[in-house]
């Protein structure tokens, strides 16, 4: 194998033939250099996407903290090399290596894949294929490092199965720890790889996916997944942080060389989300609600601008606008740095008039776009979903926002929900028309108002209550983008809308099983990468893939399920319980919403009982739902 210091001299000779070579360069301003032979465990964390995009992910920054905060481990960054150094890589024979120390990314104990997204799942095969390691678990020999994986697709990760050592449910500040005491002891004691595997399984959140195996019916349908290894639980359940104030934080951020996605200080305010939006894994998946205290955040923020530069604070979560003590934080906030050109933003408003006094409130350090999610275009579908917002309140942000000087507002909808009719789509047509009326009504500026309606078509996600739902026909979302589009056509309003084909494929993996994993690997081999960008997105080699293997992407996508039929996630549990999502599913149908639990009574979703965890509200009695 080349040394590291051949492999980065190598490296260079390629980067005047791909462009922004700065991605692969390393020796960013706070990148972390351990000495590689006094370390212990080493660990490679590999976010399959382009380094713009994986430099962004607040996990990952995370994890790389934490990791390289111990004496006895490393974590490294490596990244889906862009289509022109890839081709540049398989030209020169040389392996897929991490950032930091150039070494191949087979050379490490392990590599940990970030699972964001669905379409992002050709990258790892692909990127494993560059390393130099079996794509399947099972091909991997003693000398390989072990493949894990963490992230919302966790919870259904069947489709991926067959190609991960071990998936770490839920959060990871914790877990790490215990993986990496693991992985140290194993190597002390010259464990094998199965018997590495068997004391990983015994970690709480911990799923090995070869110690389960999956069963079909006659009719395709599935079956069941039980575990074939002694000892090994039926059901993994996620692991949760109860304190969010008291886990590791990033006390510095890698700074990039090149403009990269969400380059800013984000300091996480909360995690967790109990608003119950029936269509959104998120809000299942990451409960309960826990906020961290506003005196560390705001020296969390001190500290990160101090070690990054950076000009701008985003105050993240799920929903920022939800944290008990936002208005005075971002009251304290704009007034220690704006006279240091420092903006404070929000990734997420709601949709009241609390929402336009925030943004007021950083408007005055730095004009700031203003985006609300109405989900639905008729209160009759927005109960149904339980976004629990009225016209009436978007009507009045509107009227607060364009009053106050801004000139444009975005509007994100989704069509295909369940029960939607031709009605709903009218009804974000009309909303989108009486947001740009109220805009001229209300204008303080010479720029005209602006609309721009932002159209996703619905996926149905495992372990929400429409996991059940089949996605509408690509035929039936492309009728309604077109009935929207033709009656959007005005001055003062723009009409955006996802692709549907994507949208399809992701609904395919998102209830997918282990017999997805062929197909994957058939569409690398027939060249798919970066599905998740339009220019590289292939329709017609991912139909040829499921036609090489046998596999009908329809089955998954859009079928209705029935409500008795194990389900291949069933195994992974975020603590949600399944009887809630029925009823949640019931309610749905019946129109009826679910309050939030933060401001009323339990809603019986079983996280605080099955996780031992509740709730941590800094100013519980503020809360309003």
């Amino acid at each position: 194998m080349k040394g590291c210091e051949l492999v980065d001299r190598d490296l260079y000779k390629l980067l005047s033939r791909v462009s922004k070579p700065a991605r692969y360069t390393n020796n960013e301003i706070n990148a972390v250099h351990k000495d590689w032979e006094k370390t212990a465990v080493k660990i490679a964390l590999a976010f399959p996407d382009v380094y713009e995009v994986g430099m962004g992910h607040l996990g990952f920054k995370i994890l790389y903290a934490i990791i390289n905060n111990r004496d006895d481990a490393l974590a490294e960054r490596a990244y889906a090399p862009w289509v022109d150094m890839e081709e540049q890589l398989r030209s020169a024979g040389m392996p897929l290596a991490a950032l930091e120390s150039g070494k191949p990314l087979k050379e490490f104990d392990l590599v940990g894949f970030t699972l964001q997204y669905e379409l992002s799942y050709t990258n790892i095969l692909n990127m494993l294929d560059l390393a130099g390691i079996p794509r399947l678990a099972a091909e991997r020999s003693e000398n390989d490092p072990l493949i894990m994986a963490g992230g919302p697709c966790a919870y259904n990760v069947e489709p991926l199965a067959d190609f991960l050592d071990f998936v770490v449910l839920g959060e990871g500040e914790e877990v790490i720890h215990e993986i990496i005491h693991e992985v140290r002891t194993a190597k002390d004691r010259e464990l094998s790889r199965e018997e590495i595997l068997e004391r990983l399984a015994q970690v709480p959140g911990v799923y090995v996916p070869s110690f389960y195996q999956a069963e079909y019916g006659e009719d395709g349908s599935f079956a069941g997944i039980s575990p074939v290894k002694p000892g090994v639980p039926e059901k993994v359940t996620k692991r949760v942080v109860k304190d969010l104030s008291q886990t590791e934080y990033p006390k510095e951020f890698v700074v990039p060389y090149v403009d990269v996605v969400h380059d800013r200080v984000m300091v996480e305010v909360l995690r967790g989300c109990t608003r119950g939006c029936r269509f959104c894994q998120a809000g299942m998946i990451y409960r309960p609600v826990r906020e961290r205290d506003p005196e560390l955040l705001k020296g969390q923020i001190r500290q990160l601008i101090e070690a990054t530069g950076y000009d701008e604070i985003s105050l993240t979560s799920l929903s920022s606008g939800d944290y008990t003590c936002i208005e005075p934080l971002v009251e304290e906030l704009v007034a220690e740095y704006k006279d240091r050109g420092v903006a404070v933003s929000l990734p997420s408003l709601r949709i009241d008039s609390f929402a336009v006094e925030l943004a007021q409130e950083i408007e005055k350090a730095r004009k700031t776009g203003l985006t609300f999610a109405p989900e639905a275009g008729t209160q009759r579908l927005r109960d149904v979903i339980n976004k629990n917002v009225t016209e009436e309140n978007l009507y009045e942000v509107a009227r607060g926002a364009f009053a106050a000087g801004w000139h444009s507002i975005k509007l994100y909808f989704m069509i295909g929900l369940p029960t939607e009719t031709t009605e709903d789509l009218d009804g974000i047509v009309r909303l989108a028309h009486e947001v740009l009326r109220i805009g001229r009504e209300n204008r303080t500026g010479t720029r005209r108002p602006e609309v721009t309606i932002s159209v996703s078509s619905f996926v149905p996600k495992a372990h929400t209550p429409f996991q059940w739902y089949g996605q509408d026909s690509k035929e039936t979302l492309r009728e309604k983008q077109a009935y929207l589009r033709q009656r959007l056509r005005r001055p003062g309003i723009r009409f955006n809308y996802h692709d549907v084909e994507t949208s399809f494929l992701e609904a395919v993996f998102a209830r997918g099983d282990r017999r997805l994993g062929k197909a994957i690997a058939r569409a690398v081999d027939l060249g798919c990468r970066f599905d998740g960008w339009d220019e590289h997105f292939n329709m017609e080699k991912w139909e040829q893939a499921f036609a090489d293997t046998g596999v009908d992407p329809h089955f998954y996508a859009n079928r209705e399920l029935p409500l008795q039929e194990p389900l291949p996630w069933d195994h992974l549990s975020p603590g949600v319980s399944k009887r809630f999502l029925l009823n949640e599913r019931r309610a749905a149908y019946d129109e009826r919403t679910t309050k939030d639990c933060r401001g009323a009574q339990c809603t019986g979703c079983a996280v605080c009982f099955v996780l031992d965890v509740e709730n941590q509200l800094v100013k519980g009695e503020e809360f309003h739902a």
